[in-house]
């Protein structure tokens, strides 16, 4: 960390394997976690305190939780500014996620930072309209009841969106694996980014003649055997943003590649995962952007006035053991 900022990092601690047991819920205690304090000190700016709440654990959150952190402590300074962080995880449950964003509210934090659409909805349950919120990672944030207006939000709250490119997806499924005519459209019911995505994804299959299978699971467990089944239906599967298939992926992943089925995603964690391949964001960006809107709201801009951005620039990742292992070249897209 840099000196000449002043960044307090209050990071929960994992209270204990999490053990899901449901779409957006856990077996993890509500009990407040313990923290460890890291502060780097700098004199002669305007304190300002940030509420940091993230889902749970998972690199792509994890990912845009560390950017957020990083570019605050650059760019504080140059805002004049020096920041607080208390960063809390909710571990992926409802009633921890909601003690979090109180909590924040009665310590009067200047700002809440929310990755991930439950926590952004939790956050907005709580603060909104008397302390702003900035999302990150909400798909959809006017389906999750977010904004009424991505152009033009309200109620003290704006954002980033991971918004994906689900045409540039199948047309990338088209190229590597031509042969795919039957998807399957794996999700779980109980999450608002997966309805959005899914809708183009429908619509695009329809357009273009192809059918599909879904595959739609009520929690964690229901995975392996969603898919199980799907791969004896479907000549590729495709997963949109959802947290809950996100972190069986491995999981997936292995039952898919054995059957010769491949797995198209929409993050680049996915593919780490064993996914073949995705057209998706860049999250480190992502988080970059949600510190900046951060600082400007810090600085006294008003949420109000920073419609939802979302980022442009697209990336396509592929799983070069994933390919081999069905036999797809993914030569050109290998870096």
């Amino acid at each position: 960390m840099k000196k000449k900022a002043y960044l307090a990092i209050l990071t929960a601690l994992t209270l204990g394997a999490s053990l899901f047991t449901g779409c957006g819920s856990s077996a993890a205690s509500s009990a407040p976690a313990s923290a460890a304090t890291s502060q780097v000190v700098a004199s002669g700016s305007k304190s300002m305190k940030v509420g940091l709440i993230q889902l749970t654990e998972h690199p792509s959150l994890d990912e845009i939780r560390t950017a957020v952190v990083s570019q605050l402590e650059e760019k504080a300074p140059e805002y004049g500014l020096s920041v607080e962080i208390d960063y809390q995880n909710g571990q992926n449950d409802p009633s921890t996620i909601n003690t979090i964003c109180q909590q924040f509210v009665a310590d009067k934090v200047d700002l809440i930072v929310a990755i991930a659409t439950p926590a952004a909805q939790a956050a907005v349950a709580a603060a909104s309209p008397d302390i702003p919120v900035i999302f990150s990672a909400v798909t959809d944030p006017v389906t999750a009841g977010l904004v009424e207006d991505l152009n033009a939000p309200s109620h003290n709250v704006t954002g980033t969106s991971d918004a994906i490119p689900v045409d540039a997806i199948f047309e990338l499924a088209k190229e590597l694996t031509p042969d795919a005519k039957n998807f399957g459209l794996l999700y779980c019911t109980s999450e608002d980014n997966s309805a959005s995505v899914l809708r183009d994804a429908r619509a695009y299959l329809e357009a273009n003649g192809c059918t599909y299978e879904e595959g739609a699971v009520a929690a964690i467990g229901d995975v392996q055997t969603a898919v199980a089944t799907m791969v004896n239906k479907v000549d590729a599967i495709f997963v949109p943003i959802d947290n809950t298939i996100a972190m069986a992926m491995p999981a997936v992943a292995e039952i898919a590649n054995k059957a010769g089925v491949p797995v198209y995603v929409s993050a680049d964690t996915m593919v780490y995962d064993g996914g073949l391949a995705a057209v998706g964001i860049n999250y480190t960006n992502l988080g970059k952007q949600t510190a900046e809107m951060a600082l400007k709201v810090l600085s006294g801009t008003s949420a109000n006035e920073l419609a939802v951005e979302t980022l442009t620039d697209k990336q396509i990742t592929v799983n070069p053991d994933t390919a081999k292992a069905l036999g797809v070249d993914v030569q050109r897209y290998v870096k």
